[in-house]
């Protein structure tokens, strides 16, 4: 089983015109309503600070989009806690409200790919500056929109000192909790049960309040393409269960980014019911193979429209791109592989 790439690849590329999109467009949240495919997108110029902002695309086919406007549509705040870009969205909706789980430093991070692996530029600051600002550290933050134009920030929703990203909700509650996935990069060793960065699970009954148990949910598999792991897109609801899109990197998070596929338990999500021991998609073609983080799928939105599931996402860390599946036959290989 493996998801099918669209031959319009890569469905957006940087624009030059725009000095804040001119290099990289990678990495969109997607949404799905009234017909109309919405991409809200991460984008940089070629600035020496790499400062990351949205841009907002959208879509009748799913496949031909359309910037909307020529300036970004969400961008790091002036002075707030998020000052140093914003990354990799993730979107869904309560109500009439989008709800976007981000990525954000307090300090932009530079031409990362021009660094070692996982540096980022730090700030001149004392000794005595939080460690969230004096190590530049990635924290996870919520937004809300009724329409993609007007912003509302609501703050942090991790924890200042841990690296907690790809901090994903589940798009309706469960017994009565919001749920969400995300994937503190600290938590590893005989104290958290794995080796390698994973997929933790955890519930609230507010949004902004994530104090309650974390529990480990995905976690890699050693000297395999998923040594290290995280989550992808927000979960779909079937039948079967959750559908989890997730990443895994091989040669414990310094090798290629491929994507897989497992299922949760409808009512208690903690719980893995199947998982597909290989790779739906991985990187081959030069559009993922060749940017700033070179042999790199990185999925962050999907959406299902008549039976068929797009999955939105970033190439090389350079162009957003666009695979495709029936999703009935992406659950039928799922219950090929129960555990």
């Amino acid at each position: 089983m493996k998801l099918s790439k669209s031959d319009k690849n890569p469905i957006l590329r940087p624009e030059p015109t725009n000095e804040w999109e001119n290099l990289v467009v990678c990495n969109p949240g997607a949404w799905y309503e009234n017909g109309k495919f919405y991409l809200l997108y991460r984008a940089a110029g070629d600035d020496e600070e790499h400062m990351i902002r949205f841009g907002l695309a959208t879509s009748e086919d799913g496949e031909h989009f359309e910037r909307v406007g020529n300036k970004p549509v969400f961008a790091p705040s002036i002075d707030g806690p998020d000052q140093g870009g914003v990354e990799d969205p993730r979107i869904v909706k309560f109500g009439d409200e989008f709800f976007i789980t981000y990525a954000y430093r307090p300090y932009a991070p530079g031409r990362y790919w021009t660094f070692e692996h996982d540096v980022v530029r730090l700030p001149e600051t004392g000794k005595d500056s939080p460690a969230v600002f004096r190590k530049n550290i990635a924290n996870t933050g919520l937004a809300t929109t009724r329409d993609f134009k007007s912003w509302r920030r609501l703050g942090r929703m991790t924890q200042s000192n841990l690296d907690d990203r790809d901090v994903i909700l589940f798009p309706e509650k469960i017994n009565g909790k919001f749920a969400l996935l995300h994937r503190p990069k600290e938590w590893i060793g005989k104290e958290y049960g794995t080796n390698f960065p994973a997929v933790w699970i955890t519930f609230s009954d507010d949004l902004m309040v994530w104090n309650e148990t974390s529990y480990l949910l995905l976690e890699g598999r050693t000297g395999t393409w998923e040594e290290k792991v995280g989550g992808s897109t927000p979960p779909v609801k079937t039948d079967e269960g959750w559908l989890i899109l997730y990443h895994g990197v091989e040669n414990g998070g310094c090798g290629h980014y491929r994507v897989g596929a497992a299922l949760l338990d409808l009512n208690d999500p903690t719980r893995v019911i199947a998982r597909i021991p290989y790779p739906i998609m991985e990187p081959e073609h030069d559009y993922e193979l060749e940017g700033f983080y070179n042999g790199c799928v990185f999925p962050t939105g999907n959406v299902v429209v008549d039976d068929k599931l797009y999955v939105y996402y970033g190439g090389a860390d350079k162009y957003c791109c666009l695979a495709t599946c029936n999703l009935e036959e992406l659950l039928s290989e799922l219950k090929n592989h129960k555990i």
